[in-house]
């Protein structure tokens, strides 16, 4: 599926109106939060997950600490 999205001026920023059939697929509604992540094949939006939030936080954490181990073990 493509939908063509025009980008629209919001106060001092840049933003995008998305159509109710994407919200709806994205099971998502005003005043919810979506996180963008980058893929090898473009961005990829999805619902907040603060779980998901919160392992992540933790991974990059560990990622920090213990680069030099990860490094090691990728060898």
């Amino acid at each position: 599926m493509t939908q063509k999205l025009k980008l629209t001026q919001i106060g001092n920023s840049i933003g995008i109106v998305l159509p109710k059939d994407l919200l709806a697929k994205l099971r998502v509604g005003k005043g919810d939060s979506i996180t963008v992540t980058e893929t090898p094949d473009g961005l990829q939006l999805s619902p907040w997950d603060e779980e998901f939030a919160k392992q992540m936080e933790i991974a990059e954490q560990v990622m920090r600490e213990d680069r030099d181990v990860l490094r090691k073990l990728a060898q």
